[in-house]
């Protein structure tokens, strides 16, 4: 049985071809998440009220249909109570948005669907490796429906979807892209021939990072990021009043408490990276800790992006800076996590 799912840990032959096909599929995902930052950013996901998986694709052609669509949108709350007399042309620039989102997603599904299919037909893809690009089919199916389901939530009795929801929608988007890296490595690499240390240290790393992607999620569901906006205190405290006050919605449903928990894991994971070099010190087999120390850089460099989207009230370049800053430390953390596994050099 370990035999039949071991390729979840490494590929038994080098196949540059798949590798490029799945490192294509990880940076398709990353333009995926930057256009959806921008959607969430501009305020357009709610723009399309209606999921259409196949029809979708083709947007509005004519004044007629330009009209249903505005229409359809005039009935939900955001239109009611923040946009109500927003102009056609202002409703056609958040629709773009969220329409681009939606077709890239699709788009991604091709990245996957039409290479697989092909490298199947040609016999590239052994029944052993099949699993594993499964279950990365159903997780991008998965994402599509998460998506729809995110979108509901703010579509009748809310004007903004839930943070829970979009937390979780960028949550699979990046378990995503960190599936289809790490499947890429192995295809790039193929067997590993050493067995390296210290990796579950960087397995955590790499955990925590995720981990802080979804509370910076939560933070912009919130707009958490647009208040306590002092550094390094917060609201004039280090432990401001009011802190996880369940009054206020709970940890995770008040800004204030989503917003100290981001801070507080920003702290603990720049210091568990310093940790980790220290402890890795000695380790001169492979690339490891190069990679290490890249990874230590792109999480300062990170935290430092984070403290000034705070201090400038999350503007909108900042902010998509920000964003990026975190698929990069994601990246990075899973290359540095493979290096350490099997000790490339």
């Amino acid at each position: 049985m370990r035999d039949k799912i071991t390729f979840i840990i490494y590929s038994d032959f080098m196949k540059r071809d798949v590798a490029i096909w799945l490192f294509t599929l990880a940076a398709s995902v990353v333009v995926l998440v930057l256009v959806g930052g921008l959607t969430r950013l501009t305020d357009s996901g709610l723009s399309i009220t209606q999921w259409q998986p196949i029809a979708g694709i083709v947007p509005p052609l004519t004044d007629e249909a330009w009209a249903q669509a505005f229409a359809l949108y005039r009935q939900i709350p955001e239109y009611q109570l923040i946009n109500h007399g927003m102009s056609l042309a202002d409703f056609q620039y958040i629709y773009w948005w969220e329409w681009a989102h939606r077709a890239l997603g699709r788009m991604v599904g091709l990245i996957f669907l039409v290479p697989f299919i092909i490298f199947l037909m040609r016999r590239r893809l052994s029944r052993h490796e099949l699993p594993p690009l499964l279950i990365l089919f159903a997780m991008g199916a998965a994402q599509g429906i998460l998506g729809w389901y995110m979108v509901q939530s703010g579509l009748v009795d809310n004007v903004d979807v839930s943070h829970y929801r979009l937390a979780s929608h960028l949550g699979l988007a990046l378990g995503i892209f960190v599936f289809s890296l790490w499947l890429g490595l192995c295809y790039w690499y193929g067997r590993p021939r050493n067995r390296g240390s210290h990796h579950r240290q960087a397995a955590f790393i790499l955990a925590l990072v995720w981990g802080q992607s979804l509370l910076g999620a939560l933070v912009a569901g919130l707009d958490a990021g647009t208040i306590y906006n002092d550094f390094p205190l917060m609201d004039g405290a280090w432990f401001p009043e009011g802190l996880f006050s369940p009054i206020k919605g709970g940890v995770l449903g008040d800004p204030l408490s989503v917003q100290f928990l981001h801070r507080i894991t920003a702290y603990a994971l720049l210091g568990l990276a310093l940790w980790h070099i220290f402890s890795t010190r000695g380790n001169g087999r492979g690339n490891g800790r190069g990679n290490g120390k890249a990874l230590l850089t792109a999480i300062f460099g990170q935290m430092l992006l984070g403290i000034a989207t705070l201090l400038y009230t999350a503007p909108l370049l900042l902010a998509v800076a920000h964003q990026i800053g975190a698929v990069v430390v994601l990246a990075l953390a899973t290359a540095h996590l493979y290096n350490l596994r099997y000790m490339v050099k």
